[in-house]
Formats: structure tokens, sequence, C-alpha cells
């Protein structure tokens, strides 16, 4: 596992458990973390698009854009049928921040390299936000709406995971 996906997953993690031994974080503070953690990986998923050569991690990666786009798409929905202004916050941020610093990262490697990086980051990334999602979002969520849609997209998460792993189990740790 290289070393910005554990820092990525450890700030997730850090904050995501600051949030929950506080208060939590608010409805407008978790619309804000899921679209970035959402924009987060389809943005990763697009570079992997355009730069892996493995056909199994392009239609993944195909399969991240797409899903995590239809997740977005009814987040902003939701958000604005509620009247919530998604509300930046340290989790959202640190989302932000740590997208972009895989991305620079990813960007620099190839072929098989860049297949395995990418292919461990989404391990990571994946039970790192299952676990926001289980052990704070869900939890905090006031608004019933918004914690049902974090409960349905759940086991998307839980597939990606699964697809994830097995992936990565092709590509050789």
């Amino acid at each position: 596992m290289n070393k910005l996906s554990l820092i990525a997953a450890a700030a997730l993690v850090v904050a995501s458990v600051a949030s929950a031994q506080t208060q939590g974080p608010n409805d407008a503070q978790i619309a804000a973390i899921v679209v970035a953690a959402n924009q987060v990986d389809i943005d990763a998923g697009k570079l992997a698009e355009s730069k892996s050569g493995n056909k199994e991690v392009k239609a993944f990666a195909k399969r991240m854009v797409t899903d995590h786009t239809g997740v977005n798409k009814s987040a902003t929905a939701l958000v604005t049928k509620l009247k919530v202004k998604p509300e930046a916050n340290p989790t959202s941020i640190s989302l932000k921040k740590d997208g972009q610093d895989t991305l620079k990262h990813l960007k620099g490697l190839k072929g098989s390299a860049f297949d395995k990086a990418y292919i461990d980051n989404e391990v990571t990334y994946h039970q790192t936000v299952l676990d926001a999602i289980d052990k704070t979002l869900i939890p905090s969520a006031k608004n019933e709406e918004l914690k049902a849609l974090l409960v349905k997209v759940r086991p998307a998460f839980v597939d990606h995971l699964e697809h994830a792993k097995r992936l990565q189990a092709s590509l050789g740790k």
C-alpha cells in the first residue's frame, strides 16, 4: 500500500473519529463529506480510465465514475429538496486535499505500478469510507431522508470494496 493511501485513510479515520467523539457532523456537513468522498473517487476513476492499460482496471474505474456520479446526483437532489447547503468541514476539506495528493502520486506512475497503486488505494479508500458511513455518518444524520440515502448507498460501497479486493489479489499484492 502506498504512503498516500495510508495518509488519506488515516486522515479520514481521524477526522471521522474526532467528529464522532464530539457531537458528530450535522446534516449539512454530512452532505459535504458525501459529495467530497464521491468526487475523490470519480476523479481517481477518470484518471484510471485514461491511464490504465489493464482491461479489468479500466472497467472498474469506469464503474467507479458511473456509480459515484450517481450517488452525488442523488445527494445533490436530496440536499436541494431539503434546502440544505453542504457545509465544508475538516473531513470534507481533508478528503479533497488527500484526493488531490493521491491523484498527483498516481499521475507519476505507469503500467502495472499505476494499476497496483490505484487498486490498493481503492481498497483502502472504500474500507475507510464504509467505516465512516457506519461509525459517523449514519449515526449522526438527523434527517431521515439523508440517513435513508446513506443506508441505501452503503451496499454499493461494500460491493466496490469486494470488487477492488478481487482486483488487488489478481494484480498481486
